[in-house]
This record gives structure tokens, sequence and C-alpha cells, in this order.
């Protein structure tokens, strides 16, 4: 595959926006800065923030065995998807193929970008049909999102299904992994040599528990990273989000520790919802949430506002009739779930 068939002509001939800080790079401890227009008094915040984000993105080489230049980060998983969108989508002449019910920001984003959606359902267990997909697929088809572990069913998509995909789509596949550290499936970070078409996207918004500062991290071949970097805004990640990045990351103990805090609490949740009656069915989860299906999502989820817990009543999802989807909390707010949830049961 060529990659550079798939990019939009106007991107490729684009002259790339050259900021001061991607035209100077040095020691910055021993130069003085007048080339920026920046307030020259100290306060922490005055200068720039490193646009290409060289001290966070040493740390993620380490953590994931990439290499720099397969690396993009942006303001939130978002940016980077609409940054893809972009690069490789002629509004009002191409596609994207999605598998509901997956993130609802794929179709947004197609939308924006005026895109057309081409939708091919999950089958009854949230896995996908490579054969419905291939065959949706025309010369316009750019690209494929997965979304796996899946938003909102909480499950792994099967790992062969993906592959399948990935080698015989004509164009770019989308990872989206932002549950991937609550699951046990490998990352495909690491296969990135083998699929130049591939592209894998992942976040700190949860694991991390930084949701707070919008980070999202793009993992792809080098060719895709200088296409991204082309049209990505000069300073798409601010300095307060690298700095609060590099030290979440450095705190690898307390990271594994809630995560694995997490996956207790949600096997203990799990449990517990098994005893609730009007809940007839408990889908796997890979995740750090839990979708469940009720008799009413939508009056069991108004009861549970008025008992000060809010969930997501995701009914009007496709296969999502009745299912509600609960983050997994604290032990004290799953508790008070369980607690509300019996309440009700019995009122």
């Amino acid at each position: 595959m060529n990659i550079q068939d798939l990019i939009r002509p106007t991107i490729k001939a684009l002259k790339p926006y050259s900021s001061a800080r991607d035209e100077f790079q040095g020691n910055d401890d021993v130069m003085v800065f007048l080339d920026a227009n920046e307030n020259p008094f100290q306060n922490g915040v005055n200068r720039y923030p490193d646009p290409q984000q060289r001290a966070l993105k040493s740390i993620l080489t380490e953590i994931k065995g990439v290499s720099e230049n397969h690396i993009l980060l942006g303001n939130g998983s978002d940016e980077v998807l609409d940054l893809i969108f972009r690069a490789f989508c002629e509004p009002n002449v191409d596609n994207i193929i999605t598998l509901p019910p997956t993130y609802g920001m794929y179709s947004v984003l197609a939308h924006i970008n005026a895109i057309q959606i081409k939708e091919v359902a999950l089958n009854e267990d949230f896995q996908p049909n490579t054969k419905a997909i291939l065959d949706a697929q025309n010369k316009n088809s750019k690209l494929l999102f997965i979304c796996s572990p899946n938003n909102p069913t909480a499950n792994d998509i099967d790992a062969g299904k993906i592959e399948t995909l990935i080698k015989t789509f004509k164009g770019i596949v989308i990872v989206d992994e932002a549950y991937i550290d609550f699951s046990k499936q490998e990352s495909w970070v690491s296969r990135l040599v083998e699929f130049p078409n591939l592209i894998v996207t992942q976040t700190l918004s949860k694991a991390y528990g930084m949701a707070g500062i919008r980070l999202g991290i793009c993992y792809a071949s080098a060719e895709i990273i200088s296409v991204l970097n082309r049209i990505k805004p000069p300073y798409n990640v601010n300095a307060l989000t690298q700095q609060r990045a590099i030290e979440q990351l450095t705190n690898k103990e307390i990271v594994k520790n809630q995560i694995d805090a997490v996956l207790k609490e949600r096997d203990i949740l799990i449990s517990e919802l098994r005893a609730i009656p009007f809940v007839s069915k408990i889908y796997p989860s890979h995740a750090n949430f839990v979708l469940i299906k009720v008799d009413d999502a939508t009056k069991r989820y108004h009861e549970l506002i008025e008992k000060g817990i809010i969930i997501r009543n995701r009914t009007t999802q496709y296969g999502c009739e009745n299912c509600l989807r609960l983050t997994v909390g604290t032990k004290e707010e799953n508790a008070k779930l369980i607690r509300a949830l019996s309440s009700i049961s019995k009122s």
C-alpha cells in the first residue's frame, strides 16, 4: 500500500507553518529568546511550549518501545482523530466506515469535515462482520475505525478480525485503544512496523487519570506521523499539559495500583449486579466500565439521578436498547450504586 496515494492532494502540496520554536532547537537555559514576541517576564508559562513535546515523547518511547518519529500528541484524542480526517479525507468526496455501536465522535468529526459515513453494525456479540465491512468499502473509503475495547460495549474486538481488516482494507485502519490499559489484549502499537496503514490512538484520560489535561496520543508509521505533523497547530499541547503528563507517566507504580484497584472493583461490581432483579444482562467488560441491560433504561437512569448517581443511558445506541453504562468508581462509590439499585428494586 502506498500511503501517499491516500493523502489529500492539498495536504501533499501544503507548506507547513514553521513556529519560532520549530526553527531553533537548543539549550533553553543558556539562550536569550527574542524570536517569538513573548512576554519576557518569567512566571513559568510566559514562553511557548515545545511544539514537538520532545521530553514527553522521550518517556513514551521508553514505555511503548517506539521511536519519537512514530508518535504524535494532540489536545485530546479528538484532535488527533480530526487531524486524520483532514489529512486523508477529501470533503464531499470520500467516506469512512464505522462499526456501531461505537464512540460517537467518529461520526461527529465526519459530519464536521463533510465526509460520508458508512455504518456496518457489530453482531450480537459486538464483534465485526469482516466480510460486510470489506464489501462496504469502495475506492473512496479512506478510514476504518475500530474501537477496542469498544465504547459503549466494553468488550475487546477479536484480534484476528482486526488483523484481517488491517491486511485487506484498502485505506487507513484506526484502532482506538482508549481503554487498552484495562484489557489483557496486546496493544497494536507493538505491530506498527508490520502495517503501514495502521494508526493506533491512546489517551491519558482513562487509566492514567488525567482527563482534565486533555492529552491524546497517536502511534503510526513515520510517514503518517510526518503528514499529521504538517497540519497540526504549532503549539497544540500546552506547557502545563506536558508537565503534568511527564509527572504522571513517571509514577508507574501509582498508575498500576489504580488500574489493579479498578479491575478488582469491576469484578465486585459485576458480581453485585447479578443480584439486581431488573438487570437482565451484564455484558463482558475489558474496560473500566460495564454495560448492562435493564427493563427500562430511561426510567432507571432518572431513578438513579434522584439518588445522586449519574450514569450513561445508552438505549438510543444501535444494539443497546435499554442498556446503561456504568463507570467503575471507588469502592465507596460502587457500594453506593449497588445500594441505590437495590433500593430501587425493592420499591
